[in-house]
């Protein structure tokens, strides 16, 4: 069958009638419908609906309405007291009910996403084979990887636009967790529905199990991944390269995102697929991205350019980088020279900052401080970097708990009025300082954001909002933008455009704040995607061309009618068509 001519997914479609609203066309009836996550509506079934459909007799009699439903899922969601709990909570409703779970996440999306995701995913993540229920997503491993087309034959979506795989190498700040890394590609995708508006059937969650580093899984009999040391070299990336083409074959319109893998891995599988697939590392470009956003409006906040900072990253993984990258480019962009911003950006790894006599990897070069600019500094280490160097911007990506103490941030108060602090390691027990701290060490003069999220901090009768410099506001929109342009690339400049319109959505919306409340992720998401269609444009990558000559607030329309909403759509028969469409 011609894949234009394929159903949505295996189980039904979605049809516009002649009334110009959607319905389900279902390909599945009875017992197997309750079964399938996104066709299942519980007790929201219209007695119509269970006629026609075979699941009369099924159900409890009562029929209730979404919301009658999203109150009732609250509820018990709120009697559960331990996070992780909450979390398995609410993977078993996404897996039973995949448009309630999403109705509870987008009315709650504040109080839920350190439960979906940061700081409460690590943990999940951690311990992804104790809580594991039911399938979700693609695995590839050492055991299928040359079947794997076949593999993704099996996967019952047919219009996948955005996938997230990881190799779980290096997840948040708590480093390999071998096949626990799904956790991760799960979450992600929850918030490109939530906060992204792709709709639940066009996104898959990949885990690229290569193996594991870690005896201690290998040898735990309760461990659900491959039992065996981690690929590496051209074995690895023979793997990836099996994937890629598979995805190409399978999913020719989709976009990958790269995500947790070592900050090796990292920059090569980016380097080598970025022009192969249309893709992007989250890791690197969002956390750059995001951060970059954040750094712009706490210099607004104080009246200054970040031309005129100067930025101590601590931390060189993938994460570090991506920060010190982003920074350079918003110099670059407001005028300054390579020399000038060479002065003005100091990246430090677990040995200190890195300069371009030492050796290092090749990853870390680009961002090597020349070595003359240190002559006659009283030493290379991070207390000496932030005096030496006059540093007015610390920002913390080394996954080091308390390494931000007291010392380092009078040391960078010492250089400006009002220093801006970022710690942003994930999870919260990573965090290189706590808000507290800092804004006690400064007379409450820092500005301070952090990954995870911290509640507002009372200081001398002052309350100080704690911005969360949070990757989903950056990597739904740009997937999202990505997406509707049909890109052939995502460039280096669409997540730069991405970044600046975060800082002008905050800007304009919470000028005292430097990112803007998680609660409006999906209204800061739908203006970073027109921003990124728009750059898409303009660098010659959108094959979209409907969208060209659009304005702004054309494009802000058509994001806004794309955006997926969790809405439980009516079932139309007849339903005499064949069950499978293949």
């Amino acid at each position: 069958m011609n894949r234009r001519t394929l159903p949505l997914t295996d189980h039904y479609d979605v049809r516009r009638g002649e009334d110009g609203h959607r319905y389900l066309h279902p390909l599945v009836r009875g017992f197997p419908l309750l079964r399938f996550p996104l066709l299942n509506k519980g007790t929201a079934f219209t007695e119509a609906e269970r006629e026609a459909l075979g699941l009369d007799g099924l159900l409890a009699p009562q029929v209730d309405t979404l919301d009658a439903l999203v109150e009732r899922q609250y509820a018990e969601y709120t009697s559960i007291a331990e996070p992780l709990d909450r979390h398995v909570f609410l993977r078993n409703l996404q897996d039973r009910n995949e448009v309630l779970f999403y109705a509870l996440l987008s009315a709650h999306v504040e109080e839920m996403l350190p439960v979906v995701y940061t700081p409460t995913v690590g943990l999940a993540v951690q311990k992804f084979s104790q809580i594991y229920r039911y399938p979700r997503g693609l695995t590839l491993s050492t055991r299928n990887i040359d079947r794997a087309g076949a593999a993704l034959a099996n996967v019952p979506l047919n219009d996948v636009r955005i996938i997230v795989a990881t190799d779980s190498s290096a997840i948040l700040g708590i480093g390999d967790q071998g096949f626990g890394g799904m956790a991760i590609s799960i979450g992600k995708l929850s918030l490109y529905t939530v906060a992204g508006g792709v709709g639940p059937d066009k996104t898959l969650p990949v885990e690229l199990d290569v193996g594991t580093g870690r005896a201690d899984l290998r040898d735990d009999p309760a461990y659900l991944g491959v039992k065996h040391e981690r690929l590496t070299g051209d074995e690895y990336l023979r793997f990836v390269d099996r994937f890629v083409e598979a995805t190409l074959q399978r999913y020719p319109k989709a976009i990958i995102q790269w995500e947790d893998f070592s900050k090796d891995a990292a920059f090569e599988v980016l380097r080598r697929y970025r022009r192969v697939v249309p893709s992007f590392n989250d890791d690197i470009q969002g956390t750059g991205a995001v951060v970059l956003a954040g750094v712009l409006n706490a210099c607004r906040m104080k009246g200054e350019a970040l031309r005129d900072q100067v930025v101590v990253v601590h931390g060189a993984g993938a994460g570090g980088a991506g920060v010190a990258l982003a920074i350079r480019e918003g110099m670059r962009r407001e005028g300054l020279s390579p020399g000038e911003i060479a002065a003005r950006v100091f990246v430090l790894d677990s040995r200190g900052l890195l300069t371009d006599d030492r050796h290092m990897e090749d990853y870390k070069r680009e961002l090597a401080t020349p070595k003359g600019l240190t002559d006659g500094w009283a030493g290379t280490d991070l207390e000496s970097v932030i005096r030496e160097g006059k540093a007015t911007v610390l920002l913390g990506l080394s996954g080091q708990p308390g390494i931000f103490n007291e010392a380092v941030v009078r040391a960078a108060y010492a250089n400006t009025a009002r220093p801006l602090v970022f710690p942003l390691s994930n999870p919260t027990a990573n965090t290189e300082a706590l808000p507290a701290d800092i804004l006690a060490w400064t007379d409450g003069q820092a500005i301070v954001a952090t990954g995870s999220p911290f509640d507002p901090v009372t200081l001398n009768g002052e309350t100080h909002e704690i911005g969360q410099g949070n990757n989903a506001f950056i990597f739904p929109g740009l997937g999202f933008g990505a997406i509707l342009a049909r890109v052939r690339e995502v460039t280096d400049e669409m997540v730069t455009a991405a970044a600046y319109a975060l800082a002008e959505y905050t800007q304009a919306n919470h000028p005292g704040r430097t990112y803007p409340p998680v609660a409006e992720l999906s209204h800061a998401s739908s203006h970073v995607a027109v921003a990124v269609i728009r750059q898409a444009l303009a660098d010659g990558v959108a094959t979209e061309f409907t969208l060209r000559g659009q304005s702004d607030a054309g494009l802000l329309d058509t994001v806004k009618r794309k955006f997926w909403q969790p809405k439980y759509l009516p079932f139309r028969p007849p339903l005499d068509e064949p069950a499978s469409p293949r």
